[in-house]
């Protein structure tokens, strides 16, 4: 029986460049199912805690426990960026790449890919090279290049920050229906309207803190903090 790699326990990490702490401390659990939303304004550490969750930063202080071996953790995790990273291939060759990595028969893989992208509104584009299609379609290939490999947690910063809202509409619609086929899903926005629309669960963050967590009623209809007040209100924070 497969286990699962959540929760991930949090204890006091931080981060520090040159002497001075950009995150932290924070403690927090991530477990269960479902959206949570990284909330809070520029500059406030979102992504460098999505950074340091995932791995690609090493916490300075403190520690991430997990429900399961590193081996594990890393194969059953993806990370979409705000900026796509794609490689000079085609659409359905960037998708179906991670299967590669895997040792799938490239038939099998380019098969897999093809039905992935078909999903994310990419089936016609599947011999366009990647670099030439448009910003919302290349954050559609990022997400199904992540998805493909059927990770049980996805880490997305800001996947809408420079999308048109159609092209939001469609990518959050592919988060939905990730999320209900039981992907866990940790996601940075400093946009409110997508929070209300999406999150299960808010933590927000503010000059490097976690100031608050709970679950999206209670954080947007009643929070204990003043930042998320003023935050919510519009209010610019010093």
């Amino acid at each position: 029986m497969v286990t699962s790699i959540l929760p991930l326990e949090i204890i006091e990490i931080s981060l520090r460049r040159k002497g001075r702490t950009i995150l932290g401390p924070i403690s927090w659990v991530l477990g269960g199912t479902g959206i949570t939303i990284i909330l809070g304004p520029n500059g406030s550490g979102k992504t460098s805690f999505l950074r340091a969750m995932h791995g690609l930063e090493r916490v300075s202080s403190g520690r991430l426990h997990w429900a399961n071996t590193q081996d594990r953790v890393r194969a059953q995790q993806s990370f979409v960026f705000q900026s796509p990273i794609l490689m000079r291939r085609s659409v359905v060759n960037c998708i179906a790449y991670p299967l590669l990595l895997e040792g799938v028969p490239r038939a099998q893989a380019r098969e897999r890919a093809a039905e992935m992208a078909g999903r994310v509104g990419l089936g016609a584009l599947l011999d366009h090279p990647a670099q030439v299609i448009s910003g919302g379609e290349k954050q559609k290939l990022a997400l199904a290049r992540a998805l493909i490999r059927r990770p049980e947690l996805l880490f997305l910063d800001e996947p809408c920050a420079n999308l048109d809202g159609r092209s939001t509409r469609e990518i959050e619609a592919i988060l939905c229906t990730a999320r209900d086929a039981g992907t866990r899903i940790v996601m940075s926005t400093h946009d409110l309207g997508q929070a209300r629309r999406l999150a299960d669960e808010i933590v927000f963050l503010y000059n490097g803190l976690l100031v608050e967590s709970g679950p999206k009623s209670t954080l947007l209809e009643s929070p204990a903090a003043p930042e998320i007040a003023a935050f919510l209100k519009g209010d610019l924070l010093p």
